[in-house]
């Protein structure tokens, strides 16, 4: 396995800080029992000081649910650890448990559900509405491209190889639309937007600003459909986050150019304003750049931290799913924070070294983690060829920055 050894690698062995109490996004009694709040809503309180001890001879943290226990080991230097015990449980519960309610996620240009499992976890939801091996048309803009759910999956486990783990986990699950969506959702406006297509499908809409619907409905065959599960974060009532608009945003406009597209000292600007003229915030956002041009997303254009941690934490990398899809072409601009400010990390940059040597190659690495979701293959080939061609542009990049 390249994987195993790539973990084992020194440069993926780096200690994080010692994580104090004031590090941990939530501060929990592992002794302590916990169970919903009986008003109904999403809200988990401690139900005791509970026995040090269960009957069982474990502690209760022993029986917290795993989505429970990965809100809890969130900390101000990592979403989950490189060596997560957790992750391959995590990841099974989205692929598997009982869907107990599907909603529609208000906001957001695209259908996304939030689906609930019995043990109280939720997930994000985001059907498939294209083909593996079809591309973004290149008349597209950016910010009119569809939304991938085999993106997202790709890139979690992207992330997770290039050692950021700053997006939360996910898998490819097959939903039947009948059983898991139509016949238990309790949304009213989502129930109304079903309907069987001349082929004898199960179609639905939804209601969003794009491809919402009945010439863009997702359909099952006749009821089965692709999609990805991503865990949730924990609720923004428990855990605040702030988002911040990305410096290097696209105008959103057919014509208009953002102003970094027309200063190429624009970089000097940015550090110069709160939160970049300080700590790691710039050099965060400029190992996001390098994750986006890796998978072809422009769509950036926002990022979000755990309030609690003020400025010295990560970026969440949310929302990855219009990313993988183009692979006959690059987008230079993507990486302008990078040629620009002419800064990147040292671990990052020793990592992108090494992804590059032929005994782990970012391409084998990336094929091998999407071979065990159950929805693989994940991409098709020429996706992960791609990764290795923009991985060779981004070391090129720093290159010229470094003869400077």
């Amino acid at each position: 396995s390249k994987l195993a050894a790539l973990f084992k690698h020194p440069l993926y062995n780096i200690p994080i800080p010692e994580v104090t109490e004031k590090d941990k996004l939530f501060i929990v009694n592992p002794m302590e029992k916990f169970s919903l709040h009986s008003s109904g809503s999403d809200e988990w309180v401690s139900s005791s000081k509970a026995e040090t001890l269960l009957p069982t001879g474990k502690t209760a943290y022993d029986t917290y649910p795993t989505w429970l226990k990965f809100h809890v080991g969130i900390n101000r230097y990592e979403l989950y650890p490189r060596q997560d015990p957790l992750l391959p449980t995590l990841l099974r519960d989205l692929a598997t448990q009982r869907i107990v309610s599907s909603v529609q996620k208000s906001g957001g240009t695209q259908l996304k559900l939030i689906m609930t499992f019995p043990n109280y976890g939720q997930a994000l939801f985001k059907p498939m509405k294209q083909t593996r091996d079809q591309e973004t048309p290149i008349d597209f803009f950016y910010f009119s491209d569809f939304e991938r759910h085999n993106a997202e999956i790709a890139a979690f486990h992207l992330d997770r190889i290039l050692d950021f783990r700053r997006i939360p986990p996910v898998s490819g699950r097959l939903v039947n639309i009948t059983k898991e969506i139509r016949d238990i959702t309790t949304d009213k406006k989502l129930a109304k937007t079903f309907f069987i297509s001349p082929a004898g499908n199960v179609c639905f809409y939804g209601e969003c600003s794009y491809y919402c619907s009945t010439e863009h409905a997702l359909c099952g065959k006749p009821d089965r459909l692709e999609g990805s599960m991503a865990a949730l974060l924990p609720d923004k009532t428990l855990a605040k986050r702030r988002s911040w608009r990305s410096p290097w945003r696209r105008s959103y406009h057919k014509s208009k150019k953002a102003e970094w597209e027309l200063n190429p000292n624009y970089c000097a600007q940015v550090r110069e304003t709160p939160p970049y003229d300080r700590g790691h915030r710039l050099l965060d956002l400029i190992d996001m750049t390098i994750l986006d041009f890796l998978m072809g997303n422009m769509d950036r254009h926002h990022y979000e931290t755990f309030e609690k941690f003020g400025n010295d934490t990560f970026l969440l990398h949310l929302d990855n799913g219009r990313g993988f899809g183009t692979h006959s072409r690059d987008e230079p601009s993507i990486l302008a924070p990078l040629q620009q400010c002419c800064s990147i990390k040292k671990s990052t940059y020793l990592r992108l070294q090494l992804l590059a040597t032929r005994p782990y190659r970012l391409s084998d690495l990336l094929r091998e983690a999407l071979a065990t979701d159950p929805l693989a293959p994940v991409l098709v080939e020429p996706h992960l060829q791609a990764l290795d061609r923009r991985l060779g542009k981004v070391l090129v990049a720093v290159g010229h920055c470094l003869a400077r």
